[in-house]
C-alpha cells in the first residue's frame, strides 16, 4: 500500500487535517503545540485509491528558537513557544517525522495563511525537496468560502509548485488536495512495508501495551519492532496518542498499539493527558490481548494495579510483564520470589501469566509471542455442554452448593454463552443462593479442570423453575 506523509512545523493543523482526510478521530487535536509526537497510520480512500495517511509531529529546523510568533484564534500575532514538548524530546520527535518522510511515496507540507510563509515553513520545504519525493503544499486554516484569500500565493515562494487552500476544520479544499496526491502516488505495483500497512490476513491480532508513564511500554514496542516506531524518553507522557503497529512472525500477524501512561486521576492534567487515557482504555477495550507492564524496580504500586484492572475488567486475555529486568540485582530465587509477589498483588488476575523481561536489551522479549498466541486462543475456546455438565455434576459431589434456611442451592445444567472472554451461564433454582465464593469455586474448577489459562472467565446466574 502506497503512503503519504503529513508534515510541517508544529501547530499549523497537521492532526485536525489528519482526522478530516481519514474520517476518523484517531489523532489528539489540542490548541497546544507539540501534541503528535509519534507516527500514527490510518487508511484513506479517494479517486479509487487507497493508501496509508502518516500524521507526524511538527518539524523544528536545527536552530529554531523555542519561542516564536504565533497566531491566536482572531489571527493577531502572539509570543509563545512553538512546542510544548521538553527539549530534549525534540530531535526524536524530528526523527520520527524523518521516518515517515523516508517511507512516504507523497509528502503533504502543511502550513498556516494565517501567521504568513515562515522561515520554518521555508526550512522544512527545504528538506523535504531534498529528500527527492513529490510534495503537495496545503495552506491551512482558510476557513471562509469563495475565492482564496492573497495570502495563499506567497506560499508559491517555497518552490513546491501550486499551493492548495484547504480548512482541516470544516473540510473545504481537501477534495482538491486529496486528487493532487493521488496524482502523483506510484502505482500499486511494488512490495510495502509491515510499517506502512496491516499484516496480510482477515483478523491480525491486536495487542495492546498499557501501563503507568515510564514502565517501558514504548521501548518494548521498538524493541519488537526492531525499529525506532515510537518517541522513547525518560520525561513522563511522551507517549499521547495510542499507536497502531503492523508486524508479522512465525506467531502469526499482530497489530502491536502503544499507549498513553495511564496516571492517578488526581494527576492528570490538561485535555490532552485527559484524552491520552481516554485513548488508553479504548486500546485496551478493542485489543484481542492485553500486555500489562510493570517496572520491576518499583515493584506492583496502586495505579499497576487499577491498569491491571482495566484489562481485567473488559475482559481480555492478559500477560502481565515485568520490565527492565536487566537493571535488578538478582540470585538464584529472585524470579520466583518476583512472579509470587506480583501474582498475590494482582489477586484477582490468577489467570495472566508473568513474565520478566528486558526491553531495552531485548532479553526474553522473543518468549512474548507464545504466551499471547495462547492466551488469545484460550480466551476463544469453545466447551461442549455435555463437557459442562460432566463437570458439573463432579464439582457438585465435591463441593456441596450452599443453603438458606434450609433451602438448597440447585445447580441444573451449565452452558456457554460465548467467548472472548468465555462466558458461561448457569441455570439454578434460586440465584439469590448462588454466593460469590461459590461461583469462584466454579470458576477456578473450569479454569483447572479445561485448561483455560490466560483469560478472564465470566459465570451469569439464571433461575429456572424445578421440573416436575
Amino acid at each position: 500500500m502506497r503512503t503519504v506523509a503529513i508534515v510541517g512545523r508544529p501547530n499549523v493543523g497537521k492532526s485536525l487535517l489528519f482526522n478530516k482526510l481519514t474520517g476518523k478521530r484517531l489523532s489528539i487535536v489540542e490548541d497546544t503545540p507539540g501534541v503528535t509526537r509519534d507516527r500514527l497510520y490510518a487508511p484513506c480512500e479517494w479517486g479509487g485509491r487507497t493508501f496509508m495517511l502518516i500524521d507526524t509531529g511538527g518539524i523544528e529546523p536545527a536552530g529554531t528558537p523555542r519561542a516564536a510568533s504565533a497566531s491566536g484564534d482572531d489571527g493577531r500575532a502572539a509570543s509563545r513557544p512553538l512546542t510544548d514538548a521538553p527539549a530534549e524530546m525534540l530531535p526524536h520527535i524530528r526523527r520520527q517525522a524523518e521516518i515517515a518522510i523516508e517511507t512516504a511515496d507523497v509528502i503533504i507540507l502543511v502550513c498556516d495563511v494565517r501567521t504568513g510563509l515562515t522561515a520554518a515553513d521555508t526550512d522544512v520545504a527545504a528538506m523535504l525537496q531534498k529528500a527527492k519525493k513529490p510534495v503537495v503544499a496545503a495552506v491551512n486554516k482558510v476557513d471562509g468560502i469563495g475565492p482564496a484569500p492573497a495570502e495563499v500565493y506567497e506560499f508559491y515562494n517555497l518552490g513546491l509548485g501550486e499551493p492548495y487552500p484547504v480548512s482541516a476544520l470544516h473540510g473545504h479544499g481537501t477534495g482538491d488536495l486529496l486528487d493532487a496526491c493521488t496524482a502523483l502516488l506510484p502505482p500499486e505495483d511494488g512490495p510495502f512495508s509491515s510499517e506502512q500497512s496491516g499484516p496480510d490476513g482477515d483478523h491480525p491480532l491486536r495487542v495492546a501495551i498499557i501501563g503507568k508513564p515510564n514502565a517501558g511500554k514504548s521501548s518494548l514496542l521498538n524493541q519488537i519492532l526492531g525499529a525506532e516506531r515510537v518517541v522513547v524518553s525518560d520525561f513522563p507522557g511522551t507517549t499521547r496518542d495510542a499507536v497502531d503497529s503492523a508486524f508479522a512472525n512465525e506467531y502469526g500477524e499482530f497489530i502491536f498499539t502503544d499507549t498513553a501512561g495511564m496516571r492517578r486521576k488526581s494527576r492528570v492534567d490538561g485535555g490532552i493527558e485527559y484524552y491520552s487515557v481516554l485513548r488508553a482504555a479504548a486500546a485496551a477495550g478493542r485489543s484481542d490481548v492485553c500486555l500489562v507492564l510493570l517496572d520491576a524496580l518499583e515493584g506492583v504500586t496502586e495505579q499497576d494495579a487499577k491498569v491491571a484492572g482495566i484489562a481485567h475488567e473488559a475482559g481480555k486475555p492478559s500477560v502481565i510483564v515485568v520490565n527492565k529486568w536487566d537493571a535488578v540485582e538478582k540470585d538464584g530465587h529472585t524470579m520466583a520470589h518476583t512472579v509470587e509477589t506480583v501474582r498475590g498483588q494482582l489477586a484477582y488476575m490468577p489467570y495472566a501469566p508473568i513474565i520478566c523481561l528486558s526491553a531495552k536489551t531485548g532479553r526474553r522479549v522473543e518468549k512474548l509471542f507464545p504466551l499471547i498466541r495462547d492466551c488469545y486462543e484460550q480466551s476463544r475456546r469453545r466447551i461442549t455442554t455435555g463437557q459442562l455438565n460432566g463437570f458439573l455434576a463432579e464439582a457438585v459431589a465435591r463441593v456441596q452448593p450452599p443453603s438458606d434456611k434450609g433451602r438448597r442451592l440447585k445447580i441444573y445444567y451449565m452452558t456457554q454463552a460465548g467467548t472472548a472472554p468465555p462466558h458461561f451461564v448457569a441455570f439454578c433454582n434460586d440465584a439469590r443462593l448462588f454466593h460469590y465464593s461459590y461461583k469462584r469455586y466454579l470458576e477456578n474448577q473450569i479454569r483447572e479442570t479445561f485448561a483455560l489459562t490466560g483469560t478472564p472467565i465470566r459465570i451469569s446466574v439464571r433461575e429456572r423453575e424445578e421440573g416436575p
